[in-house]
């Protein structure tokens, strides 16, 4: 989107006001369909540092991510956990991933997330 929807961007002011964590939503981006809950850019940082920190390979990365979210203006982005990118009937990764979605690139989106099932 050339301008945000605004609508979105409330939805996403109320997550970082610290409110409400329980909010699922699904998205279209960059052709991908991103679905899971949302969480505050704060809690979404802390729990990708803690994930880096446990790893041999990445730890000296966890570092960048304890810095203090810039609170200016409204939020830019969407934080989701426990999210996955959907493809055909999958979800990439199937026990969910931690991913910051631009609003701005947001082309569509829903109230929710989606699941699949063998049923």
């Amino acid at each position: 989107m050339s301008k945000p929807d605004e609508l979105l961007v409330d939805v996403a002011a109320l997550v970082e006001s610290g409110r409400s964590n329980q909010m699922s939503l699904t998205v279209v981006t960059g052709g991908a369909v991103i679905t899971g809950r949302l969480a505050p850019e704060a809690v979404w940082r802390q729990r990708v540092s803690e994930v880096l920190a446990d790893s041999a390979r990445l730890g000296e990365f966890s570092g960048i991510f304890t810095t203090t979210a810039r609170g200016d203006g409204p939020p830019a982005h969407l934080h989701f956990h426990m999210a996955r990118i959907l493809q055909g009937t999958v979800g990439i990764p199937e026990t969910g991933g931690m991913y910051r979605v631009s609003i701005a690139d947001v082309s569509a989106w829903t109230m929710g997330d989606f699941s699949y099932s063998d049923h």
